[in-house]
């Protein structure tokens, strides 16, 4: 099927373009969305008349995109999400939990913006592509975490294993102490028994005397 783009299309042509799709991504996607027109004699003829207009659009909008770009680009997003001791997430994390935490923070982006390359279903930080306009895209990073507290070590460049591993290794420092501390407590008592033994002992014999 071939259809005349509206504006760029990654991968597909630029504004102007009479490229062949297959019905189903033209119907679902290009056409829905307003991306591009089916290539009549009539809709080429129709866009001609309107390029002007679409290009002075395109640019306006693309300037908007481009400001918004330069603030949200490399921007870190908290997630909370419930996830067992070795980092795995019940459930995963989507494109519209993406824009919802970018939104809350003022960015205003839609999930339809967002593309994640790899399924988020562990802790840690993750990065999101976010394309504001058919020309301009930015990363942003996704920190998942059980708890703010969690998310602020994540962002200093802890991992959960290495979190995981220093509680490990305090708690067994921790468990070492206490048994330091009976085998001294345990210690005190034998020299104070001893004490006490000898101190029978001398009263005995000054007894004798």
């Amino acid at each position: 099927m071939q259809v005349i783009l509206l504006e760029r299309v990654a991968k597909l042509g630029q504004m102007g373009d009479v490229v062949d799709v297959k019905p189903g991504y033209a119907r679902n996607y290009l056409l829905l969305q307003g991306k591009a027109l089916t290539a009549s004699k009539e809709n080429i003829a129709s866009f001609e008349n309107q390029k002007a207009q679409l290009e002075a659009r395109n640019l306006e909008t693309k300037k908007e995109a481009e400001d918004l770009a330069d603030r949200l680009g490399g921007q870190q997003f908290v997630v909370i999400r419930q996830a067992s001791d070795g980092g795995n997430l019940y459930g995963s994390v989507t494109t519209r939990d993406a824009a919802d935490v970018a939104t809350e923070e003022g960015y205003s982006i839609d999930r339809k913006q967002v593309i994640i390359r790899q399924p988020i279903k562990t802790l840690g930080l993750h990065e999101v592509e976010v394309h504001l306009h058919p020309e301009v895209m930015v990363t942003i990073n996704l920190n998942v975490a059980r708890s703010p507290e969690e998310a602020e070590l994540q962002a200093s460049g802890k991992s959960i294993q290495e979190l995981a591993a220093e509680e490990e290794a305090q708690a067994e420092f921790e468990i070492a102490e206490l048994f330091d501390d009976i085998g001294a407590a345990t210690s005190d008592d034998d020299d104070l028994a001893a004490d006490v033994a000898e101190a029978s002992g001398d009263e005995d014999e000054k007894s004798e005397d």
